[in-house]
């Protein structure tokens, strides 16, 4: 018996993925999967930090995917101060927001070849679709990212492989060229056949965006952070603080954040180290942080934020109590109005 082919299959667990590793595992092909967890992935995020009250638990999409499928999978941590670099200096630029989709790809592209070496696999394939993406998933970015990762020839997307020249895999004859698709654009209709041809039920809305960087507001956290505290300084606490809860800019030396929930409230406080944290002493209100060195008036400015989210009704006064470094201390405030809080958020 022939040995079988393996590939390395780039697995989200979203729709694309799942239907393209199912087309190949059709043709005999031997799967492994591969994910990334990055640090920026919104469902990965609730999942680990569990911030939000849910009817259902969020589990990780890749590794639902694969065990629908019946494939392995591995997740890597690529988050750090290598990928940081990517999101700081990437060579090909950002998206709308502050998303280095092509320098983003390549990194993974980059690692995914190494693991491909690792475990003597032949390929690997994604789930890419020609033009349902407008920055990573058009004919010359997705060249680039090929060339640049060194990938050429190695990178079969059979969603969209008939449009695309042939690959290793296609010329070798280990994957038949006639049995995958040319699907394009940014329509999901063609996905959703193919998912109700192979018995694929389960799976997340197929337009749905999983990635924090290509969200606007979130990217004016991340450009805030660069300008106030510059690039080079930006680790991965800091990228789990900018995305919770709501981000307010008071002066340049003074930032403040103020959960949303009770969740994320609780997931706050391991960050109170080397920041002020005030909570409102009369009635139940979300846990506020204080980056910088607010003087007092800023304080007081603060309290008054943290009053109006907790709900205080009454306008005369409220109180809220301060911490920092082990002292504690009960401000006198007046809630801030909603004209004031919009000329500060980020």
């Amino acid at each position: 018996m022939k040995t079988p082919v393996k590939a390395v299959g780039l697995l989200s667990g979203g729709l694309d993925s799942t239907i393209a590793a199912a087309m190949l595992m059709r043709q005999g092909i031997e799967i492994q999967g591969l994910t990334f967890y990055t640090g920026f992935c919104v469902v990965e995020h609730n999942r680990r930090t569990k911030t939000r009250k849910r009817k259902k638990p969020v589990h990780n999409e890749a590794l639902q995917a694969g065990a629908m499928l019946n494939v392995p999978i591995e997740m890597v941590d690529i988050s750090g101060p290598d990928y940081l670099k990517v999101l700081t200096d990437p060579k090909y630029g950002y998206g709308s927001a502050v998303n280095p989709c092509i320098d983003c790809r390549i990194f993974m592209f980059i690692r995914a070849k190494e693991y491909m070496k690792e475990i003597g696999a032949q390929f690997i394939f994604t789930g890419e679709v020609l033009g349902q993406r407008p920055m990573s998933q058009r004919k010359q970015p997705m060249d680039i990212i090929e060339r640049d990762a060194d990938m050429e020839g190695l990178l079969l997307r059979p969603l969209s492989a008939k449009l695309l020249p042939p690959t290793v895999a296609e010329q070798k004859g280990w994957v038949d060229r006639a049995q995958l698709e040319d699907i394009s654009g940014r329509s999901r209709q063609a996905q959703m056949r193919l998912a109700n041809e192979y018995g694929i039920e389960d799976y997340p809305s197929p337009a749905g965006g999983c990635c924090f960087l290509t969200d606007k507001n979130f990217g004016r956290r991340i450009l805030d952070f660069f300008e106030y505290r510059g690039k080079e300084n930006l680790t991965m606490d800091d990228v789990m603080l900018l995305k919770m809860g709501r981000h307010f800019r008071l002066t340049p030396d003074v930032k403040v954040v103020i959960g949303r929930e009770e969740g994320e409230n609780k997931f706050m406080e391991r960050y109170t180290s080397g920041r002020w944290k005030l909570e409102t002493c009369d009635v139940t209100g979300p846990t506020t942080l204080v980056e910088g060195d607010p003087t007092e008036e800023n304080l007081r400015l603060v309290a008054g934020m943290t009053a109006r989210y907790a709900g205080v009704t009454d306008f005369s006064s409220a109180r809220s109590t301060c911490w920092y470094n082990g002292e504690e201390r009960v401000l006198e405030t007046t809630p801030v109005d909603d004209a004031m809080l919009e000329a500060w958020r980020i």
